[in-house]
Order: C-alpha cells, then sequence, then structure tokens
C-alpha cells in the first residue's frame, strides 16, 4: 500500500462515517415531520400571513451577516484583504457550508480564497482556527450573559462533586503523560499560532474588527429568529429567543450534519416548545428562519461560488 493510500483510507472512513450519521438524522428527521405534518402544515400557513413588516427586519439582519463575517475574516488576517471579494466570499461559503458536513465547506471555501491572496497554507488555516475560535468564545459570552439575564430557561443538568474531581484528575493525568511528546511536537506550531494572535493585536483595527465582527455575527442571526418570531406573534421574550438559538445552535453542532439540516430544525423547534411555544407557531418560527438564512440565499450563493472559482479568487 502506498503511503497516498494510507492517508486516504482514514479519511475515506471519516466521510463515510459522517454521511451515514448525516444520513440517520435525516431520515429521524423526515419521520419526525411525517408524524408531526399537520402542525408543520399549520405553521407553514401562519409563516404566509405573517407580519411583513418583521419579515423585511428578519431579511435585513441575515443580508448583515455576511459583512459581519467578512469582518471578523479580516480582523484575523494582519495584512488587508480585498474588501467585495472578501464578501462574495463569505456568501459562498454559507452556500457551501450547506453541501458538506461540520462547517467543511465554509472552511474550505475560505481557506482557498486566503491562499489566494497570498497566505500560506498554514497562515490561512491560523486565520481561520482564530476566527472560529473568537467566535466561539462570544457565542459563550452571550450564553452567559442571557443566562443571567434570563434565570430558569435552561435546566443545566447537575453532575456531582465526585464526577468533576474524577474527570479533572484524569483530564490532569493524561495531559501529564502526553505532554512530553506532544509538547515538543506542537512547540513550532504553537509559537507559530501565537505569533500570529500577536501581530493581530497589535494593531487595534484588525483586533476590533475580529472581535466586533464575531459578536455582530452571532448576534444577527439571533435577531435573525426573534424578528421571525416577532412576525409569527410567538409570545417569548426577544431575549429567551435569542437564549433558545444559542443553545440549540450549539447542541446542533454536535451533530455534523450538512448547515445544521435537520439537526438545528428539530432542536431549535424542540428549544421553543419546552418553553411553552405553540407547536404551529414554534414551527413558523423555524421555517421562516431557515427560510431566510439558509433556503433563499442557496442558489445565489453557489452562482457567486462559480463566479469566484471562474476568476480564480478560489
Amino acid at each position: 500500500m502506498t503511503p497516498d493510500q494510507v492517508l486516504t483510507e482514514p479519511r475515506r472512513r471519516r466521510a463515510y462515517w459522517h454521511s451515514a450519521l448525516t444520513l440517520a438524522v435525516l431520515v429521524a428527521v423526515a419521520c419526525l415531520a411525517r408524524r408531526h405534518w399537520p402542525v408543520l402544515e399549520t405553521g407553514a400557513v401562519r409563516l404566509a400571513v405573517a407580519d411583513q413588516g418583521w419579515l423585511l427586519v428578519a431579511a435585513a439582519a441575515t443580508l448583515a451577516t455576511w459583512p459581519c463575517a467578512a469582518l471578523a475574516q479580516q480582523g484575523a488576517v494582519p495584512h488587508p484583504l480585498p474588501r467585495r471579494r472578501l464578501v462574495a466570499a463569505q456568501f459562498a461559503s454559507s452556500a457551501a457550508n450547506q453541501m458538506l458536513p461540520a462547517g467543511l465547506g465554509a472552511g474550505a471555501v475560505n481557506l482557498r480564497f486566503l491562499m489566494r491572496c497570498g497566505l500560506p497554507l498554514s497562515g490561512a488555516a491560523t486565520a481561520l482556527a482564530v476566527k472560529g475560535t473568537t467566535g466561539a468564545l462570544m457565542r459563550g459570552a452571550l450564553i452567559a450573559a442571557l443566562v443571567a439575564a434570563c434565570p430558569g430557561v435552561l435546566h443545566l443538568p447537575h453532575v456531582g462533586a465526585g464526577y468533576l474531581l474524577t474527570g479533572c484528575a484524569l483530564t490532569a493525568c493524561a495531559a501529564a503523560l502526553l505532554a512530553g511528546p506532544l509538547w515538543s511536537r506542537c512547540r513550532p506550531v504553537v509559537a507559530s499560532v501565537r505569533a500570529h494572535i500577536a501581530a493581530v493585536h497589535k494593531r487595534p483595527a484588525r483586533a476590533t474588527a475580529l472581535w466586533g465582527g464575531s459578536l455582530a455575527f452571532v448576534t444577527l442571526h439571533c435577531g435573525v429568529l426573534v424578528a421571525v418570531t416577532r412576525a409569527v406573534a410567538l409570545p417569548l421574550a426577544p431575549a429567551r429567543v435569542a437564549l433558545l438559538y444559542l443553545a440549540a445552535s450549539t447542541a446542533a453542532a454536535l451533530l455534523p450534519t450538512p448547515g445544521g439540516l435537520g439537526s438545528l430544525d428539530a432542536a431549535l423547534a424542540f428549544a421553543l416548545t419546552a418553553v411553552g411555544a405553540p407547536g404551529a407557531a414554534a414551527a413558523s418560527a423555524v421555517l421562516g428562519y431557515r427560510l431566510l438564512t439558509v433556503w433563499l440565499p442557496l442558489l445565489p450563493g453557489l452562482l457567486v461560488l462559480a463566479v469566484l472559482v471562474r476568476r480564480r479568487a478560489l
């Protein structure tokens, strides 16, 4: 067996497992949709007669997500990127993300775009990792703030002190055993990442773009759902809706379906109904959110992706 075949075989196994998991989730969602079809049908009808003003607000918030993603990506790169192509790449990557699981589509598009802009592979991958980590930190901070503002909405499982201590002890032992050989191999990578982060944060404009763009991106997605819930007259406070969206999208990320297809829909509908929202109204809100953020931009995003590839911007 050649070295290329040795490297390709694990990738094929991961692709098979991802495909099987995606298929299982889609089948489960299809079964749920068939079981609750009257509720979904009522939700679709309710969305069709929803408040057009609030739907326009939701559409405007959706359009603003791509410039914010571009702002965050620029903040993760020390040197300037072409603005128009950067925004176009974010729009195209959101469409590509619906084709592959676990964010692979968006990551591949952005990686290729950054390399076309002159970054080496390691620098482009580091920039994507910095942007992703910053987005996760801002999402966590927003969840913490909303949990404090809306106590009792999320019910976290109780974990005993004994389990926590055992887990910490096992983690410490594993880290001690692996620290030596792993650190010697990872030291150059860690040094490169630290240098990249320092270069970004030495420029206040870049740091502001990175953190501000990441916060604005996740806040706007919350705003899209809040506006849709207002359009369908869902009786929930905006802060509660935002917290439920963040919790559901975080849980859905554990299932690597393309664009959260099926997993996010089910998690979001369950979260809304768990706090007392009527089933039809929750279905309308989820349908409206997915329509604005996924289905309507999908074809234009794929067309922009094709144009960028043809012009060798990717």
